[in-house]
């Protein structure tokens, strides 16, 4: 069984537009997906990238435009290029899903989503604790797990950094394979989905 790392962060608009690709095709492949959110500023930095705060405006003007044409080619809804509460602080709601796949019983890439969508497509704030319980109990999960998988949360959430960086890893989405192949962005599923079968 092909095994995926999805490293991500949930406030990657380029996560979000990924929408439930990933998992129709690892179900299709009978692949395994382990969900890695992780710290994208503390990435950045580790790896050569620029904060979206601190990059040339002619790279943000084309981050917009990419951000308009990807959001048609998907057909998701995208709110705008800076949402309300975007940047906000990702660490909760990452902490949430490292605690929903450890726990299971609910649909793990469906909460992954739901919690992204809030941002781009709600214009909802997903650091706010009771927004994320709701998502959690949406996609089948205990809403206590905001609380009961704080700790290991944080621990896992830092412990992703790390493999991220030993891993190649340096944006969002991006997914690494358990034979070292690697995929940056939603717009390289195709290929992944293409390698997976033997086609690439």
């Amino acid at each position: 069984m092909p095994k995926i790392d999805y490293y991500f962060s949930t406030l990657s608009p380029w996560a979000y537009l990924a929408g439930d690709r990933l998992e129709r095709l690892a179900q299709a492949a009978g692949a395994e997906i382990t969900y890695k959110p992780l710290d994208i500023l503390a990435l950045f930095a580790r790896t050569g990238g620029v904060a979206p705060a601190d990059r040339h405006p002619a790279r943000m003007a084309y981050r917009d435009q990419e951000l308009r044409r990807q959001a048609k080619k998907t057909g998701l809804p995208v709110v705008g290029p800076k949402p309300s509460f975007w940047p906000t602080n990702p660490a909760p709601s990452s902490y949430a899903i490292i605690a929903a796949q450890e726990a299971g019983g609910g649909d793990l890439g469906k909460l992954a989503h739901e919690l992204m969508r809030q941002t781009w497509a709600e214009d909802r704030d997903i650091s706010d604790e009771a927004l994320i319980q709701d998502c959690l109990e949406a996609c089948g999960f205990d809403r206590g797990l905001t609380m009961s998988g704080m700790l290991s949360g944080a621990e896992t959430y830092g412990r992703n950094l790390e493999e991220a960086v030993e891993a190649g890893v340096f944006g969002s989405p991006f997914y690494v394979l358990d034979d070292g192949e690697t995929f940056w962005g939603q717009d390289r599923l195709e290929d992944l989905d293409a390698y997976l079968k033997g086609a690439l």
